[in-house]
């Protein structure tokens, strides 16, 4: 059973490290830092897009934007952090 859960706070590091990655995009190809047309870099953004806008998409139901900023991806991070606590402390001791 702990290996489950080892495996569980795995995927959940891993992801939090996709929801950074998507903010850090982001904000790089709003600004121009990225070019669009590269096809290295629309095939990263795709993935991106396509790994955290569905979670994102169930948050902004929730939690609209805030005159234009964009706050899923942190009600997201803080999601994935409190999983982890719950897990690292209230199940992981308890589980043989």
């Amino acid at each position: 059973m702990r290996a489950i859960l080892f495996i569980i706070l795995q995927i959940l590091n891993i992801y939090w490290w996709v929801v950074i990655a998507s903010a850090v995009f982001s904000w790089l190809f709003a600004f121009n830092v990225v070019n669009p047309r590269n096809q290295f870099v629309g095939s990263v953004a795709r993935m991106l897009y396509q790994l955290t806008e569905p979670v994102f998409r169930q948050v902004r139901r929730v939690i609209p934007t805030f005159s234009g900023l964009d706050l899923s991806p942190i009600v997201v991070l803080l999601a994935i952090s409190f999983l982890q606590f719950v897990i690292t402390y209230y199940i992981w001791p308890y589980v043989p």
